[in-house]
């Protein structure tokens, strides 16, 4: 028998799977129990789907049971609703109603949304090495024990690269609130269990927001947003550097029972080469994700299972790397990080194993990733960032779109030239090429000039279908890598708004408890605080990711239209040398 339940709020249905429901509509709930903070029911249109538990609240023998967070999901890990595509619900996404006045809050409650590492972490398993492979971790790496912290080394964070040891402070978000020690009053917002199994959890962001995060901050650690021309921004690396990757090579071990392929990396700021495996790279980037939740990670080029060591994948592997590189050392953030600088720069073994190990200990990741953050002391205007979260995210919407049709056109139009138009050309100067030896069998010596020019006319057809199968080496493809790296970017940044939208939630709970008495002004405060950290990171990220487009873009571009300049050029510079050869018959 379906339980009664009455909505506490207006709820309007983004997502396939959910449904709207309006403030008090009697909804049928088909199971009590809640999925990761949704409830499946029907509305009174009939429409079946999820809304969210905070919203509603039961109705038993006349009496009402709201739902908060504290109900547990551990029964329901893994659980997803089975009218929903195979792609999956968000569990955590709210829709644009409850982020757009912050003058009428939603609900008091909230149930989780989703997680910047979530896409990462999706695409992080899909790197997972297969016993045998050549990205297999060596055994050296794959040991679990631990190191003992150098001398002077705090909660197992590592010394500056300097050498001069960590200077280092204790933080905490409490420590974020401003006001007295008054007595803060208990509401679902502050002291709900949180489901442990929730990406978002992991992720650390509602820890943070809700005040829980805490750890030492090296002043190395320390990451700084400024106010640009253009709003929120990274702090520059006062030590810009780039980096190159050359001489792939096949190199084995155990006795040439292991074959893998190692890349020359050299870092212009230390002019010293380490060599690196792929699965190095993939370390590296596992390491990354799981740091900066809202910062976008590039996605390292995809494994391949065979043709490891072919020419053609050895060569696409190591521009997919290169585009890779450039965007780590142009990152403000990601280029000074610890583990990035000790990827680039170490090169003895020893070294090496403590400085991984020591990197997969590091606090300062999730929740405690935002404590690193220092931001300018004017607070942003929160019903600003979220207008421009939802610019962002519609931008990022068609970009992503407009990507996927010029690679799919671009695809097309290199395959024709490989295929079709070498062929086609090949045809018509095999046919000029046969005219000629018709002719030949004209003796007359006035027509050996016009022969011969037929003959080359021939041979410059044949040439040029040569030409359009080499020329989307030198234009097309440089294009689709660039798109490729972007088609990452453009993945990551979804989860990255969730989390942006997720923190302004929190501010208009905060604000809609403090209405009602349930939370004091100073906690609140706390609350708006720590959503302003976060968005002045995602204001910051967004602000890269413009500038860097409109970089690589336009570099790009220019660079395809020179290559197409110089492609027709040599189609001209072909057929006026046929030309001349007819002034001469």
């Amino acid at each position: 028998m379906a339980l009664k339940a009455r909505a506490l709020y207006d709820f309007n249905s983004e997502n396939p799977g959910e449904i709207s429901v309006r403030e008090n509509e009697i909804i049928f709930l088909h199971s009590e129990q809640d999925i990761e903070g949704w409830l499946e029911g029907s509305n009174s249109k009939g429409d079946r789907g999820l809304v969210p538990a905070s919203y509603v609240e039961i109705v038993k023998n006349d009496t009402a049971t709201s739902y908060n967070n504290n109900t547990s999901g551990d029964a329901y890990q893994g659980s997803r609703y089975a009218n929903v595509p195979s792609g999956g619900f968000d569990a955590s996404y709210k829709p644009n109603n409850q982020v757009e006045n912050f003058t009428k809050a939603p609900a008091p409650a909230f149930s989780t949304f989703s997680a910047p590492g979530q896409h990462h972490q999706q695409h992080q398993q899909s790197y997972q090495t297969s016993p045998g492979s050549d990205d297999d971790w060596d055994d050296d790496w794959d040991d679990s024990s631990t190191v003992a912290d150098e001398p002077g080394a705090v909660s197992g964070r590592y010394q500056d690269f300097e050498g001069n040891g960590p200077s280092t402070y204790r933080i905490s978000t409490s420590s974020m609130q401003r006001g007295g020690n008054a007595q803060q009053a208990k509401s679902a917002t502050v002291s709900r269990n949180l489901n442990r199994f929730s990406t978002f959890v992991k992720s650390g962001g509602e820890a943070f927001v809700l005040g829980e995060a805490s750890g030492f901050v090296k002043d190395g650690d320390k990451i700084c947003v400024i106010m640009g021309q253009y709003g929120p921004e990274w702090q520059e690396n006062p030590y810009p550097f780039i980096c190159t990757i050359d001489d792939p090579t096949k190199q084995t071990k155990f006795k040439g029972m292991k074959s893998y392929i190692a890349y020359k990396l050299t870092p212009t700021h230390t002019q010293n080469a380490v060599s690196r495996r792929y699965k190095h790279f993939d370390w590296l980037y596992a390491r990354l994700v799981e740091k900066f939740p809202v910062i976008s990670v590039p996605h390292i080029p995809e494994k391949q299972a065979t043709g490891r060591f072919e020419e053609d994948f050895i060569s696409k592997r190591r521009k997919g790397l290169i585009w890779w590189m450039n965007h780590m050392t142009s990152h403000p953030v990601l280029a000074r990080c610890d583990v990035f600088q000790h990827f680039l720069t170490c090169t003895d073994e020893k070294a090496w194993k403590q400085g991984k190990r020591k990197a997969e200990k590091d606090e300062m990741v999730g929740a405690n990733f935002f404590l690193t953050i220092s931001t300018p002391p004017a607070p942003l205007d929160l019903q600003e960032v979220e207008s421009k979260t939802d610019g962002f995210k519609a931008f990022t919407k068609k970009m992503d779109d407009s990507v996927l049709h010029v690679n799919a056109t671009l695809n097309e139009f290199a395959r024709k030239q490989i295929a079709g138009f070498k062929k086609e050309y090949q045809k018509v100067g095999q046919s000029f090429k046969s005219l000629s030896q018709a002719f030949e069998l004209d003796q007359q010596t006035y027509s050996v000039g016009l022969n011969q020019a037929i003959a080359y006319t021939g041979e410059a057809y044949e040439a040029i279908g040569d030409y359009f199968a080499e020329q989307p080496r030198q234009d097309v493809d440089p294009v689709m890598d660039l798109l490729a790296l972007y088609q990452g970017h453009l993945a990551n940044y979804p989860d990255i708004i969730h989390v942006q939208k997720g923190a302004l939630t929190k501010v208009k709970d905060s604000q809609k408890h403090v209405e009602e008495g349930k939370m004091e002004m100073t906690q609140a405060d706390g609350v708006r605080e720590r959503c302003n950290i976060i968005s002045f990171a995602t204001m910051a990220e967004i602000q890269h990711f413009h500038h860097i487009r409109v970089r690589d873009f336009k570099a790009q571009m220019q660079h395809y239209l020179s290559e197409q300049i110089s492609f027709f050029q040599k189609i001209t510079t072909k057929l006026e040398d046929a030309l001349r050869m007819y002034d001469q018959a």
